[in-house]
């Protein structure tokens, strides 16, 4: 589907990012059109989209999945790129999304790009950060979000591109911002697994943060990342603890474990 059948719009959403947000709106000046989804912000977020020329909408948070199909079924361009505000696309990737969509073949409904993630603005190129491939250029029109309330993704009708060119994502400032992520998350996965009807014993928790603190800091190298590697590997641990900790403790006071034949010691 070339560009010549329609052009470029992109898709943010937003909370709270009037520090963030102008570099994204910076970054996308070659598209056709900016969608800015914002869920109630306090700060002057609203403000700095209307000055970049963005379209604003206001729009209760509906989650993930949800707040981001809206975005994109905002757009008025058939091509959408997705987009949080913590993230930049380099000159040369906005060249190399420029040549994809002039010539794309008409059997590809969407492309992928690696992902830079920063932490205190250094690019972590380890602790499974990189290359962290990420789908964010699709036709709308051939897809959707999958619902998931975290970690969600588009499913598509049509093949997937891999693109050569990089998206910058600012991931962390901080490493409170790290934990606030860490807190966040687990919530809702272990929510999801609720839903899913997936169990978790005591020793469920332990043994997924001790795996996921190995893999991260042994077998994907974060013990190379200096101090921030470290952090990483535990935060990591400590989000995959939770979400099963969590998940253990839904059960546990739900009252759905009773008479399943389950014991939580």
């Amino acid at each position: 589907m070339g560009r010549e059948e329609g052009g470029l719009s992109v898709a943010i959403v937003s909370k709270n990012e009037e520090e963030r947000l102008p570099g994204c709106l910076d970054s996308v000046g070659f598209a056709d059109e900016v969608v800015v989804v914002d869920s109630e912000s306090s700060d002057h977020t609203v403000d700095v989209a209307r000055n970049f020329g963005a379209r604003v909408l206001i729009e209760k948070w509906r989650g993930y999945s949800g707040q981001k199909q809206y975005a994109v079924d905002c757009c008025r361009n058939p091509w959408v790129l997705i987009l949080d505000a913590d993230e930049r696309i380099p000159l040369e990737t906005a060249e190399i999304i420029m040549k994809a969509l002039a010539g794309a073949d008409p059997s590809i409904s969407a492309f992928s790009f690696r992902r830079k993630n920063l932490l205190h603005g250094r690019w972590v190129k380890r602790c499974g950060w990189w290359p962290d491939r990420v789908l964010r250029l699709v036709d709308r029109r051939r897809g959707r979000f999958d619902g998931r309330p975290v970690h969600e993704q588009w499913v598509t009708d049509g093949k997937i591109d891999r693109l050569n060119g990089c998206i910058e994502h600012i991931s962390f400032r901080n490493y409170s911002e790290l934990v606030d992520k860490m807190e966040r998350y687990s919530c809702l996965a272990s929510e999801e697994l609720f839903l899913r009807n997936v169990k978790a014993s005591g020793f469920t928790p332990v043994s997924h943060g001790l795996w996921m603190f190995f893999r991260t800091y042994v077998l994907e190298l974060g013990l190379l990342e200096g101090f921030d590697g470290l952090v990483i590997s535990l935060m990591n641990a400590g989000g995959s603890f939770l979400k099963y900790a969590k998940l253990r403790e839904k059960w546990i006071y739900s009252g759905k474990g009773q008479g399943s034949g389950i014991r939580y010691k």
